[in-house]
């Protein structure tokens, strides 16, 4: 009987949303509205996300790429003060990571996005995410239904980024 609660108990642990981070929201430095950089701006994913397709890791943007716009635009934002004292100082922003794969798991981010896997497929709607939270997709369990017989992902090279593409039917 000990055994049985044992396992209900850690079971029961492993699965919830805390364990898990679905719908994990940390609190970033500098808040980043995804839907007014990408609905609103139309910035492609790659501007600020600039080795996802050509490195295993993507990465998130150095002050630099921030900075090229944000010297002018909203240059006096208070929201934006970790980036401008990053820019003053050379010391990087420290950003809350949202996606940590266990050790056996190796994703090559670039061998999937120059195959015509999505941003979108894992990282879900950004452009209608008003905070730096994204890849809800990929936390509900997208990677476990991944099949390289499956075309259900794959887009055409010049449609990657497009968060608007629909395939053809």
């Amino acid at each position: 009987m000990v055994i049985v609660c044992g396992l209900t108990a850690g079971t029961w642990y492993y699965v919830t949303p805390k364990y898990t981070k679905v719908g994990y929201e940390p609190i970033q430095p500098v808040p980043f509205p995804h839907d007014i950089h990408v609905s609103q701006l139309g910035m492609d994913c790659r501007y600020c996300h600039s080795f996802v397709d050509v490195a295993a890791q993507s990465n998130v943007p150095n002050t630099q790429t921030c900075m090229a716009c944000h010297q002018q635009v909203q240059k006096d934002n208070p929201k934006l003060e970790p980036v401008r004292d990053s820019w003053k100082t050379g010391k990087p922003i420290e950003w809350v990571w949202l996606h940590r794969t266990v050790d056996y798991v190796y994703y090559n981010h670039a061998a999937h996005v120059n195959r015509g896997i999505s941003c979108f497929s894992c990282h879900g709607a950004v452009e209608s995410h008003a905070s730096s939270v994204y890849g809800q997709a990929a936390q509900h369990g997208l990677v476990s239904r991944m099949s390289p017989a499956s075309g259900e992902f794959l887009r055409p090279e010049d449609q990657i980024t497009n968060l608007d593409w629909k395939p053809r039917m």
